[in-house]
């Protein structure tokens, strides 16, 4: 199978794939059963996505499956936490010891259009104009990859998750956070770039 790229670190296994059309994915052999229902009207660029990902355990854990609990991605046996992605033509994994959040997305200016739904005024300061799409996208990134740790369909990534400033010549350590009026949870997130493609990586 070709791995396009491997970003582990002492924690966890976090590998990237790039869909290659000689690969045979079988969805006989990699699909749980108990995600038969769950795919079955899925595009079928979504699909292979879901089988990338499959594969990519297959190799790692063997006899793991994938189950979900309220939409959340989960590891039977439960022996590792699992974080997982994909963005056609691109599907990742990780595998790791600690809760794990990890998240592709394509830059691409339209996300300008909805940046009040994820960040607020005051939160935009240190963006260059001549620059946004890429600052708002790995914000957005580094939102979503925090909430796969703090998963709950309740939080808003905008009211409830926050993103410190940063420079593009330092995304190896981004302060991010979640919170509300009780806590406040810190992260650091790293960020990875390919392919006109952000990869970010938040762990517990």
């Amino acid at each position: 199978m070709p791995l396009y790229r491997d970003f582990s670190d002492d924690n966890a296994t976090i590998l990237v794939w790039k869909y290659d059309e000689s690969e045979e994915l079988d969805i006989n052999e990699l699909l749980e059963p108990e995600n038969a229902e769950k795919v079955k009207d899925y595009h079928p660029k979504k699909l292979l996505e879901v089988l990338m990902v499959r594969k990519l355990l297959k190799g790692l854990k063997p006899h793991s499956k994938i189950l979900y609990k309220e939409r959340e991605p989960f590891l039977s046996p439960k022996d590792a936490e699992v974080s997982i992605t994909h963005s056609f033509p691109f599907a990742a994994i990780a595998v790791s010891k600690n809760k794990i959040g990890i998240d592709i997305e394509k830059f691409n200016p339209k996300i300008l259009r909805v940046i009040d739904k994820f960040t607020y005024e005051n939160e935009r300061g240190f963006i260059p104009e001549n620059n946004a799409p890429a600052f708002y996208t790995i914000i957005w990134s580094v939102k979503e990859s925090m909430y796969k740790i703090h998963h709950s369909k309740y939080w808003s990534l905008k009211k409830n998750y926050e993103v410190k400033p940063f420079e593009l010549k330092h995304l190896h350590k981004i302060s991010c956070r979640v919170y509300d009026e009780q806590f406040s949870d810190e992260f650091k997130a790293r960020v990875e770039f390919f392919d006109d493609y952000c990869f970010t990586i938040v762990e517990e």
